[in-house]
């Protein structure tokens, strides 16, 4: 049914992204799936503010993400899982979005973080998403 299944985390809360993981991992093996496991290093906005960091700063982030997202995979996705790895910078929704669209995911899998009352049901990234995706969203608390 879901020949390409993206997930997206986020390394800076891991354990909170653990539930999306191993659903993630059990539609991939359920479906013989290849999982295009992504995280997304945000960019500053305004490009006022990139001029407060040092130069470099954004491909170090880059690199630092990479080699964390290999870690994380490492230890969280079983050897027996086909998967890739995925670091957009950007937007995170329209990161999410347009990796969705470049590795033609049936399925995009994530978390939906801190529950309250500023973001009633989902946080605003994955309310994006799901609002905008035109493919299936699985959104796992």
């Amino acid at each position: 049914m879901y020949k390409d299944i993206l997930l997206s985390i986020d390394l800076g809360n891991e354990e909170s992204e653990m539930r999306a993981v191993e659903t993630a991992v059990e539609y991939a093996r359920a479906f013989r799936s290849r999982l295009h496991v992504m995280t997304v290093v945000p960019d500053y906005g305004m490009s006022i503010v990139g001029g407060f960091f040092p130069k470099g700063h954004e491909q170090k982030a880059l690199d630092h993400a990479n080699q964390a997202l290999h870690d994380f995979t490492t230890k969280h996705v079983p050897t027996d899982i086909k998967h890739r790895h995925i670091v957009g910078h950007g937007s995170i929704y329209r990161e999410i979005l347009r990796y969705a669209g470049l590795v033609k995911a049936d399925l995009i899998v994530l978390s939906a973080k801190r529950p309250g009352p500023e973001d009633y049901l989902i946080g605003p990234n994955a309310a994006r998403v799901v609002r905008h995706a035109m493919i299936s969203v699985l959104v796992v608390r």
